[in-house]
């Protein structure tokens, strides 16, 4: 029985980091900028950050339960169309997973530069591809735009979308490994919790 009531404590507590580390995820998400040369709609922000630590502290898929909770919340105070946050959900995940995967399979720093290495490439990869067969056709349809053409989305995505993206996995990957390694003993610690 006692073993039992120290599991739903530890779902319960991994619940209640989980949603702590959306929320705050939310927060980051209204601290962003424009980047120069680039369409002023793509804008930097670090509310992946979290998610990140979500997927080192607990597993993969904590992280990309964070960046749900991040999208869904800001779906929900009515800050943005689905278009938009479906992309961020997207790219997020995209971002998030291979860092996960590619930490708990060797758990080093070594880990971690590959997996934002890794993640920053399929991010850009797959947002490009991702925009140029759903995400612009749908938004174009939003906005009533008509059927957008194929130079139209391929210049999209080679100007705007694919530097981007990886701009963005660059500058996530230059706050997060010092930030990793300043916490990486309380990580290991936290895993330690809720094996």
């Amino acid at each position: 029985m006692m073993q039992t009531s120290n599991k739903q404590s530890s779902k319960l507590t991994r619940l209640i980091i989980l949603s702590l580390l959306g929320a705050v995820s939310l927060l980051l998400f209204f601290i962003n900028f424009p980047l120069p040369l680039l369409p002023s709609y793509l804008k930097i922000d670090f509310s992946d950050v979290p998610a990140i630590m979500a997927s080192l502290i607990f597993s993969p898929l904590a992280g990309v339960i964070v960046v749900a909770i991040k999208n869904g919340l800001y779906l929900a105070i009515g800050g943005g169309e689905i278009v938009g946050v479906t992309a961020n959900l997207i790219a997020g995940v995209l971002l998030v997973l291979p860092i996960g995967i590619l930490y708990h399979k060797f758990k080093n720093v070594k880990s971690i530069v590959s997996g934002l290495i890794t993640g920053t490439i399929i991010m850009a990869l797959g947002m490009g591809v991702f925009n140029y067969f759903v995400l612009l056709p749908a938004y174009s349809l939003m906005m009533g735009w008509g059927e957008v053409t194929h130079e139209f989305m391929m210049t999209t995505i080679l100007v705007g979308i694919l530097p981007f993206n990886v701009i963005k996995g660059i500058i996530v990957g230059i706050l997060f490994v010092p930030i990793f390694i300043k916490m990486r003993r309380w990580i290991e610690q936290q895993q330690a919790k809720f094996v």
